[in-house]
């Protein structure tokens, strides 16, 4: 399942959507929820604005998520991820993965959330309580996890 909406999403829905998709195949069902954060301790986020590429985005995912249940046997993946104006605390991305063997379970979901970092063409921009506003650049740690899985495909 791949999703890129604005609506906010329920968690243990799709937790329990993961669950009946993999029919009985997982052992292990492995979820990571992603939240809007302060920027830093001394200057509150007031708004992330989040965009992406329609269409490529989705096929990035589904690239990823396909990727993933090659290489660590899931009998199901979900990446749902939001896109506009979010508030501090709001959820931002959901990945899940489903699998017979919880290794597999917990590399495939930390793989997808990794790699849709640095992969998946979304943008944000940070507005500050303070009003200042500025797009956030990609990490160098980011960077250097998602080199760290294509090194070990």
């Amino acid at each position: 399942m791949i999703l890129v909406q604005q609506a906010d999403f329920d968690a243990g829905a799709l937790q329990a959507r993961l669950r009946a998709a993999s029919a009985g195949a997982a052992g292990a069902l492995v979820t990571f929820t992603g939240y809007v954060r302060d920027f830093a301790p001394d200057e509150p986020t007031e708004t992330l604005y989040l965009e992406h590429y329609p269409g490529m985005c989705e096929r990035v995912l589904r690239e990823l998520g396909e990727s993933a249940r090659e290489r660590w046997g899931l009998s199901a993946y979900a990446i749902v991820h939001r896109v506009g104006a979010l508030a501090r605390a709001d959820q931002i991305v959901f990945v899940g993965a489903a699998c017979p063997h919880r290794g597999n379970a917990f590399r495939a979901c930390e793989f997808m959330i990794d790699a849709l970092k640095t992969r998946a063409p979304f943008w944000k921009r940070e507005e500050l309580a303070s009003g200042r506003q500025f797009w956030v650049e990609q990490k160098d740690a980011d960077r250097e996890r998602t080199a760290g899985w294509q090194s070990s495909e």
